[in-house]
């Protein structure tokens, strides 16, 4: 016990139909139904994953990866705000879960998240790990009103059709595209949320701050604005709601570095100047080289422009058709009860 080893429950057998119950904390067994005195258990032993470490742990997803964080450096680290997020980083950390009959991924554990009512939560995030699609559809606008759309996100066409509309509901009708209320025909009704995943979802109040310029904001500085009150003419501050998008300190946050160029130096750098850091965005598992994505975030210094990551690997705003990857904050409650968080045996959750 103490030197890193835990039971290895699938090659652990014994015969004539028994059992073993081992207890993680003192190291104790006990054979179960053994009905036949000659019974024989064979126990065997595998180096402790962090995977074993959160199934061991008898806690809420969110507290079990918080509370052992330290023991997973290589894949968590603390966003160092005043909040202490654990966010994941690197190019491909075992993040993955099983959610939707889909893969998604945990962007990190969250504290202080208001639930609605003015309670303070720590809670998962999780983000689709490939935008939604209807057909050969895969980029949808923000919204679709007034000439150029509008970066108000309380009433844009997007967030209805994630909260109220086909994907939340599970069916067909339209989605935005284009501008002066221009619609595609899409249809969810078997990739839209299942009311299974639906179940481990709850309200969150999201910030709607925005940043009046693209070409200053290092992570640090784009988390604090998307928390501020800089919008554009009367925007609201927040929104109280299940579906939103990911944020562009998400992104930052999530980069680990390199070998030549540190995780704190891509923290402290202009996330629109990363097409010249290499290292920021290749070891930044929300970097794809193929999509680009939509943000939560407006620009304040317009009514229709919205932040989004390039698939160049950059953060700067626009307007158009882009990826739209769903993010949201698990319950509080959800639990991990298997998988390893790899892509191929991703964790597994339960409310």
């Amino acid at each position: 016990k103490g030197e890193g080893y835990v039971l290895d429950k699938e090659k652990t057998i014994c015969t004539n139909g028994a059992s073993i119950d081992f207890d993680t904390d003192d190291w104790t067994i006990k054979v179960l139904n053994m009905t036949e005195a000659h019974t024989r258990c064979t126990l065997y032993f595998k180096e402790e994953t962090f995977a074993d470490i959160l199934l061991a742990c008898n806690d809420t997803a969110a507290n079990c990866i918080k509370n052992n964080a330290a023991k997973n450096p290589n894949e968590l680290a603390d966003d160092e705000t005043t909040d202490h997020n654990i966010r994941y980083i690197g190019a491909n950390p075992n993040n993955y879960v099983r959610f939707n009959n889909e893969l998604w991924r945990i962007i990190g554990v969250y504290n202080n998240i208001d639930n609605g009512s003015g309670t303070k939560e720590t809670r998962i995030k999780l983000i689709k790990s490939t935008p939604i699609t209807s057909g050969d559809t895969k980029t949808f606008s923000w919204d679709n009103k007034a000439w150029d759309g509008s970066n108000n996100w309380v009433d844009s066409a997007l967030k209805e059709v994630l909260n109220n509309g086909p994907y939340w509901n599970r069916t067909s009708g339209n989605c935005p595209s284009g501008s002066k209320g221009t619609t595609t025909s899409c249809d969810f009704s078997t990739n839209g949320l299942t009311e299974e995943a639906k179940s481990m979802i709850s309200d969150a109040v999201w910030n709607l701050g925005g940043s009046i310029y693209d070409d200053d904001a290092t992570a640090s500085m784009f988390y604090e604005r998307e928390r501020g009150t800089e919008v554009y003419y009367d925007r609201p501050i927040e929104w109280t709601g299940k579906i939103g998008l990911m944020y562009p300190s998400d992104y930052g946050y999530a980069t680990r570095g390199g070998s030549t160029t540190s995780r704190d130096v891509c923290l402290n750098t202009e996330m629109i100047n990363w097409d010249n850091s290499s290292e920021c965005y290749i070891n930044n598992w929300l970097y794809d080289g193929i999509n680009f994505r939509w943000t939560i975030t407006p620009a304040s210094v317009t009514s229709y422009y919205v932040f989004r990551v390039y698939s160049s690997n950059y953060v700067g705003y626009s307007r158009n058709l882009y990826g739209v990857f769903p993010t949201l904050y698990l319950d509080s409650k959800v639990k991990i009860v298997n998988g390893e968080g790899t892509e191929s045996n991703p964790f597994i959750l339960s409310s």
